[in-house]
């Protein structure tokens, strides 16, 4: 399957580049359900504002493998690397470390971009993370 296949079918698909050459309104539509839970919260906890602004790592990993420092010197422009992800699997989406979530791979004005389509719950993130 070809990602920009998904894309062209996706939500995104229309959407205009603005001055900088990036998608308009991508953030209000991936976020909007965020906003609207935080809305919430903020009414039941004020004070939660605060961490709204405490920035994260996120990782999307493609795959790992464990390799010997032997092997890794003899690294050169070219070597390929098998990592343990079979092609077509979810990609693993992580915040500071931790399992959130899986998501496939996207192209989005010829970048890089993944698609949640799972997001693991608490109990989840902590069997996994634990």
């Amino acid at each position: 399957m070809n990602p920009t296949d998904d894309f062209a079918n996706s939500p995104f698909s229309n959407m205009n580049n603005d001055a900088a050459g990036s998608p308009s309104g991508v953030a209000s539509e991936i976020f909007q359900n965020i906003q609207d839970t935080t809305e919430i919260s903020n009414k039941e906890n004020p004070d939660f504002d605060f961490v709204l602004d405490i920035p994260v790592n996120l990782t999307v990993e493609l795959g790992k493998t464990r390799i010997a420092i032997n092997d890794l010197l003899k690294l050169s422009p070219g070597s390929v690397l098998e990592l343990d992800g079979h092609a077509g699997s979810p990609l693993n989406i992580l915040i500071n470390g931790c399992l959130i979530a899986t998501g496939e791979v996207v192209v989005v004005n010829e970048k890089y971009g993944i698609r949640v389509t799972d997001i693991k719950s608490p109990s989840e993130r902590v069997v996994k993370n634990g």
